[in-house]
């Protein structure tokens, strides 16, 4: 069977019925072996996958499309953000590109005599499967239909070259396997294990969607901008006022540029301790990677900080290029102070060494961006500029004074009080 004789994709997560169609497709109606693969046990599989990932059109080219841009393999790797890479890989992929290209020339209509439907066969059903609704259940949208897309393309590749060349400028594009179809990351500890998984439901929020903080904003697009073109870059700390837009900030970040190789992942400080192995997973991958911390302060009993002070500063081992930290945070120093840390009589001895201990972490942030709670002025214009974004008609003295009225009652001037305020009044609209 030809699938047996590939060498860069042996390893495909669903191998195994990868080998059952093909061994479907490629063996002769009057040789059946006793050992054949059941052709309703790989249809059912194969529709399985498709109301999985929203599958659609022909689910055999969806199939095998899906996993060359799943397998993390030593060729798509080297290829994913940078494209096409020189040496003896390009041979070793490209005999395997034949291989598949042969599979994915099948008609797997063929396939008809060994199942049917109340007298239509399942494998022409499969052939142009119509999806209930398109979404998926592990990917977004975008990325769904990429992979529907590069199927699509695929099928039309007239030979083996212009089918791997498809495939190369998928990874060049898109990237490969999870960091690839995936922009937001969490992570997960199972006793000393550290998996690094996939959020697939990340909101869309964009730089321009945040009212005012230019400045603040700027000065996070060019340490970013300076991160992805492999410059000099810095670790963040956003800090100030809540309701300010600093987290929101950094999720803009990601969907501004992660069609340039920006990634992110999300880290909470129980899971610091993992950090050393967060960076080990990631260090030779072509992508950016952002280390999230989203609301970081420590109590004074906290010692987390102390893991995340040794990731930044580094120890024996080189630091990853790839890898910055982002976080954002209420407080300006991070570890919370007491007047006990400055009086002179106290039971420390080193009293200053314990000060400047919890200070220092902060200076581990070479960039520190102030988000200050706007005043009155710049809360009316944060209120009117959504009020016509969501097209909201009301006269604007009528608009201001119910937004007065409502941020006296619901956390004060911030730009997130100014989003609820309008996103009331679009409720009230709504239901009238």
């Amino acid at each position: 069977m030809k699938s047996q004789e590939l060498i860069i994709y042996r390893n495909m997560e669903y191998r195994e019925l990868f080998d059952q169609v093909a061994c479907l497709l490629t063996t002769q109606p009057d040789e059946k072996p006793e050992t054949m693969p059941s052709s309703y046990a790989c249809a059912s599989q194969l529709i399985e996958l498709a109301v999985t990932y929203g599958f659609e059109g022909n689910l055999w080219h969806c199939f095998l499309a899906f996993c060359l841009a799943n397998d993390e393999n030593v060729y798509s790797t080297s290829c994913e953000i940078k494209g096409a890479v020189e040496g003896s890989l390009n041979e070793l992929a490209a005999h395997d590109f034949k291989l598949i290209k042969e599979l994915f020339d099948y008609d797997i209509r063929v396939l008809d005599h060994l199942s049917h439907l109340d007298g239509k066969g399942i494998w022409t059903c499969l052939a142009d499967y119509h999806a209930v609704d398109g979404s998926s259940k592990v990917y977004n949208k975008r990325i769904r239909d990429q992979i529907v897309a590069l199927a699509v393309s695929l099928g039309q590749a007239d030979d083996a070259e212009v089918f791997g060349r498809e495939v190369t400028e998928f990874y060049r594009h898109f990237g490969v396997g999870k960091f690839g179809l995936n922009k937001a990351f969490r992570v997960e500890e199972m006793g000393n294990d550290v998996s690094i998984k996939p959020i697939t439901n990340v909101e869309h929020v964009y730089l321009d969607d945040i009212i005012g903080y230019e400045l603040q904003k700027q000065k996070l697009i060019e340490n970013t901008e300076a991160f992805i073109e492999g410059r000099a870059a810095n670790n963040v700390l956003l800090f100030g006022d809540s309701g300010t837009g600093k987290s929101s900030s950094i999720k803009a970040i990601l969907n501004e540029y992660y069609d340039k190789g920006l990634r992110m992942i999300e880290i909470y400080k129980h899971q610091f301790q993992a950090l050393s192995q967060i960076q080990e997973q990631v260090k030779d991958r072509n992508y950016k990677f952002i280390i999230y911390m989203d609301d970081l302060s420590f109590e004074d009993s906290e010692l987390e900080y102390k893991y995340l002070k040794a990731i930044i500063e580094g120890g024996l081992g080189k630091k990853p290029g790839n890898v910055l930290i982002y976080a954002t945070s209420n407080r300006r120093h991070l570890i919370r102070e007491k007047f006990s840390d400055k009086r002179e009589l106290d039971d420390e001895l080193h009293n200053n060494d314990t000060v400047q201990e919890k200070l220092s972490l902060v200076a581990r942030f070479g960039v520190t961006i102030y988000y200050g709670s706007p005043d009155k002025k710049e809360f009316q214009q944060i209120v009117r500029e959504l009020a016509a974004r969501y097209e909201l008609n009301m006269p604007l003295d009528e608009l201001y004074a119910k937004a007065n009225i409502w941020e006296l009652s619901h956390g004060g001037l911030s730009g997130r009080t100014a989003s609820q305020f309008i996103i009331n009044l679009l409720g009230k609209d709504s239901g009238e």
